[in-house]
């Protein structure tokens, strides 16, 4: 049995994983946005979303050990997927037709970029140097995506999904690594490589909890975009990856990467900006009467004739 289809059923669960902690996530940062990093520390909420991430993260990791970065990162889009429905829920609302419909486009895009990116259990790793180029050009972007004095959204939201991106190829290098003896890496470099990982994940949560600070659906959506493309371009330019078919697997996983993005920016831009139920209005005539409403004060003619009488 071909090992791509648990690499796809573990990122399937991650995925569901990835969306509660999402959503736990945008709820803390809507109840206390302006919260420092003490208060967090000190919220068991948050460190339920943080073993959520966490769980999540680990089936990731044994995803990429069975299936390349070219399958198991487009996968992490049904984090939004699932992150609708489940927000929708605890916002007391129903998913809208749109949003079905952006569920929809998104997983068909997924569905041809899984086959053409279909291919055999990832063997190759990155040497020292490459990981820490990589973490260089990396960590350069993410610091000027999320500088100082930025205002939280898709910015952050960038920053977040390329530094979960550049996780998970650290992470495929150290999982083939780990489990291969005979790989390129020795121990003291798969040591430093695991530090990078930790550094980019950690990263990555902080930057999330704070794009989320603007709502759920569209940080979420740029995260989703972001995650697979910083690991794509790492898989296929130094791990060796490939898509499958030719010219035509190219043009099909192009296909699939329109659609999946469509379905996402539908689903950012269909779900209530905050994720959140709307502050209730008063019914005209609600609540206690606690007086005889005021007479409209008269004006003009009526004035003088009121004043007449």
């Amino acid at each position: 049995m071909s090992p791509v289809p648990v690499a796809v059923a573990l990122s399937l669960v991650s995925a569901v994983a990835y969306a509660a902690a999402a959503v736990a996530q945008e709820r803390l940062a809507a109840r206390g946005s302006t919260a420092g990093a003490p208060r967090l520390l000190a919220s068991g909420a948050w460190w339920g979303s943080v073993a959520l991430n966490a769980a999540a993260a680990l089936l990731h990791v044994v995803a990429l050990r069975y299936g390349p970065l070219t399958v198991v990162q487009p996968l992490g889009a049904l984090t939004l997927v699932a992150a609708v429905p489940l927000g929708a829920r605890i916002a007391g609302r129903r998913v809208s037709r749109v949003e079905w419909r952006g569920t929809a486009l998104t997983l068909l895009g997924l569905a041809a970029l899984l086959v053409a990116a279909t291919g055999p259990a990832p063997d190759g790793v990155l040497s020292l140097p490459e990981a820490l180029a990589v973490s260089g050009a990396a960590a350069a972007l993410i610091g000027v995506l999320a500088r100082p004095g930025a205002r939280p959204g898709l910015r952050h939201a960038t920053a977040s999904g390329t530094a979960s991106g550049v996780a998970s190829a650290l992470t495929q290098t150290v999982t083939v690594a780990v489990t291969d003896r005979s790989g390129p890496l020795p121990g003291v470099q798969v040591a430093a490589v695991a530090l990078l990982v930790a550094a980019f994940a950690a990263g990555g949560l902080l930057l999330s909890q704070t794009a989320y600070r603007g709502g759920l659906g569209a940080p979420l959506a740029v995260v989703t975009l972001a995650n697979p493309v910083a690991a794509a371009v790492i898989g296929l330019s130094l791990l060796g990856e490939h898509l499958r078919g030719g010219p035509a697997g190219i043009v099909l996983a192009l296909a699939g990467a329109a659609l999946a993005s469509r379905g996402v920016v539908r689903l950012s831009r269909a779900a209530p900006p905050s994720g959140r139920p709307a502050a209730a209005v008063p019914s005209p005539g609600a609540g206690p009467v606690t007086g005889p409403a005021p007479r409209p004060r008269p004006s003009g003619p009526e004035r003088l004739t009121a004043a007449g009488r």
